[in-house]
C-alpha cells in the first residue's frame, strides 16, 4: 500500500478535492481561492494556497477559463498569404512587443491566418470558440464584414496600422507617417536641396497617403514648388532602380530623394552610383525606417525612424486595456517618428 500511494503521489493530478482533505475544508472554499473570490478569510486562503505549494497544485485552467468566460489569450492575426510579412524586420519588432507587454499583464499571444478562402475564417472560430479574449489585427486585414461581425460578439480589437475602411469605428494604432515625410523634407530644405523627389511603392495605401500629405506640407513649409510632380511610384522595391534612373533622366532632375523604405533607398542608391554622383554633395537621399544595416550603407543613410517596437507594446496596452474594463470606444493613437541624421542628407545646410 505504501509503494501505491507513493506512485499516485507522482503519477496521479492533485485535485481541489485533496486540497480540501488536508486543509480540512470544503472543496467548493478551496475553488472559490483559486478563482480569486474576496469571500475567504485571509487565514483560511493562507492555509490553502500553503497547501497547494506543499502539494504542487496546478489549477486547471482551462476549466476556469469556461468557468469564468476568459482564455487569458489575445489573438494576432496575420495574412499567411503575404510572405512579406515574415521577413519583415520591422513588423517582427511590433509582434515581439505585443508578446512581451501581453506576457507581463499574465496573456499568451496566439498567432492565426486570416484565410477565409476555404469556408469558415479561422478568425471567426477563434472569436467564435472563446478561445481569445481580443484581437490585434494588421491593417490589412481589416475588412468591413469581420468588423462588423467582431463588435456583434463583443470582442475587442485594436487595429496595428490606421485602416482604410471603419477607420472611425475601430480602435486602431499607427506611427505619424505624416510628421515623418514632412520633417525628412524640411531637413533636406535646411540642407540645401531644392527638387525632391518622394520614391514610393503604392500611393493608393493609407500610410503612403499620409506620408505624402506630409512630403507636400514640407515642400510648402519650405517654399519649394516641385509638389506632386515628383511623386513616383515603383510598384514593387525591386523596381526602384530604374524608377530612380528614369527621373534623373528628366530635364529638371531631382537634387534629393525621399524612399518610403529602405529596400526603395538601396535600389536608388544603386542608381545614384551607376551615375557617378556623389552623395550627398551632388544628390541627397532619406529613407524611411531605419534598417538596423542603414547606418552601415556608404553613405550611412539618413533615416525616419518609426519606433515599431512601441506601436506593438502600445496596441497590446489598448487591447488588454479594453478587456479589463469592457471598453468600446474607438480609440485613434499616433506614435511620434524621429529622424536619424546622417551623412547621405548632410549637404551642408545644417550640422
Amino acid at each position: 500500500m505504501q509503494t501505491f500511494a507513493l506512485m499516485r503521489g507522482v503519477h496521479m493530478s492533485v485535485t481541489i478535492k485533496d486540497i480540501a482533505g488536508k486543509v480540512g475544508v470544503a472543496p467548493s472554499t478551496v475553488s472559490r481561492v483559486v478563482n480569486g473570490s474576496a469571500s475567504i478569510s485571509e487565514e483560511t486562503k493562507s492555509r490553502i494556497l500553503q497547501a497547494m505549494e506543499e502539494m504542487n497544485y496546478h489549477p486547471n485552467s482551462l476549466a476556469r477559463n469556461l468557468v469564468n468566460g476568459y482564455s487569458h489569450c489575445i489573438g494576432l492575426i496575420m495574412d499567411a498569404r503575404d510572405d512579406i510579412t515574415f521577413s519583415n524586420t520591422f513588423f517582427n519588432r511590433s509582434v515581439y512587443a505585443i508578446d512581451k507587454a501581453a506576457q507581463t499583464n499574465g496573456y499568451n499571444l496566439l498567432i492565426a491566418n486570416d484565410d477565409n478562402s476555404k469556408g469558415a475564417s479561422p478568425v471567426e472560430k477563434l472569436v467564435l470558440e472563446r478561445k481569445v479574449d481580443g484581437l490585434i489585427l494588421p491593417s490589412n486585414c481589416v475588412r468591413t464584414g469581420l468588423v462588423e461581425m467582431l463588435v456583434k460578439n463583443g470582442c475587442p480589437f485594436v487595429v496595428l496600422g490606421e485602416p482604410s475602411v471603419m477607420k472611425t469605428e475601430a480602435c486602431w494604432v499607427d506611427a505619424n507617417n505624416e510628421e515623418g515625410a514632412r520633417m525628412a523634407v524640411l531637413h533636406l530644405a535646411e540642407e540645401g536641396f531644392q527638387r525632391i523627389a518622394f520614391l514610393i511603392e503604392n500611393r493608393k495605401t493609407v500610410f503612403s497617403e499620409k506620408r505624402i500629405a506630409g512630403y507636400l506640407e514640407g515642400l510648402e513649409a519650405a517654399g519649394l514648388s516641385c509638389g506632386q510632380a515628383y511623386i513616383r511610384e515603383c510598384g514593387l522595391p525591386e523596381n526602384a532602380e530604374t524608377t530612380a534612373g528614369e527621373t534623373l533622366e528628366e530635364r529638371e532632375a531631382p537634387d534629393a530623394f525621399l524612399c518610403s523604405n529602405n529596400v526603395i533607398a538601396y535600389y536608388t542608391l544603386q542608381a545614384l552610383k551607376k551615375r557617378g554622383l556623389r552623395i550627398p554633395e551632388d544628390i541627397g537621399i532619406v529613407t524611411f525606417d531605419n534598417h538596423p544595416f542603414a547606418q552601415y550603407m556608404d553613405p550611412p543613410l539618413t533615416a525616419v525612424d518609426v519606433d515599431t517596437f512601441g506601436l506593438g507594446e502600445q496596441a497590446a496596452f489598448q487591447l488588454i486595456q479594453k478587456i479589463k474594463r469592457a471598453e468600446s470606444g474607438s480609440q485613434h493613437t499616433l506614435i511620434s517618428t524621429r529622424l536619424l541624421i546622417r551623412r547621405s542628407s548632410q549637404k551642408g545646410g545644417s550640422k
